[in-house]
């Protein structure tokens, strides 16, 4: 998904705030929360792009089932209804989750596999991803039967493909020249 440019900046914004109060690992929190709740409720996505709803009742209900959240994340909510820009909530939290996980040296690798991913294979992935970079790894296992076996490993712009349907096609490309 690309990211908007005001979520970037607003993202921006609220990680600077949080770690000058000394609360970005908890802003962290509040907004995985607020990107795994958006992501998984399509009433809410619905009702956060409404223009119907007023900024006003888009707030309330925002504070009402994030009522347990950070004063920063709250400061957040208010913002947007100000700007009226509650729409971009999602990637907002989701911008925030990245630049934290830079702040903090994390790197996320996205595995592909044709099957969820076993201890074996994570410890294959771990040792190849060792050669990409040096900074702690978070991964993120997607299954796709399309590739046969094997796996595929994205790390920011650099892709290590080690799936079984590559190979083929590599066997097929020799084969036909």
């Amino acid at each position: 998904m690309r990211m908007s440019r005001a979520a970037i900046r607003y993202a921006k914004a609220i990680i600077e705030n949080a770690v000058s109060n000394g609360r970005a690992d908890a802003v962290n929190q509040d907004m995985k929360l607020i990107n795994e709740t958006v992501n998984s409720n399509e009433e809410l996505k619905l009702f956060l792009v409404s223009p119907v709803v007023k900024p006003e009742a888009k707030y309330d209900a925002l504070s009402e089932i994030f009522a347990s959240v950070q004063n920063d994340t709250k400061g957040l909510f208010l913002l947007l209804k100000e700007n009226k820009r509650f729409e971009i909530l999602g990637e907002i939290a989701e911008q925030y989750n990245a630049q934290h996980d830079v702040l903090n040296g994390i790197e996320v690798a996205k595995v592909t596999t044709a099957f969820p991913i076993t201890p074996d294979l994570e410890a294959k992935v771990l040792a190849k991803i060792k050669e990409f970079s040096n900074k702690k790894i978070t991964l993120i296992n997607t299954v796709d039967p399309s590739i046969i076996g094997g796996f595929i490993l994205r790390i920011g712009d650099q892709q290590y493909n080690a799936s079984v349907a590559n190979r083929l096609q590599q066997l097929k490309r020799e084969f036909s020249n």
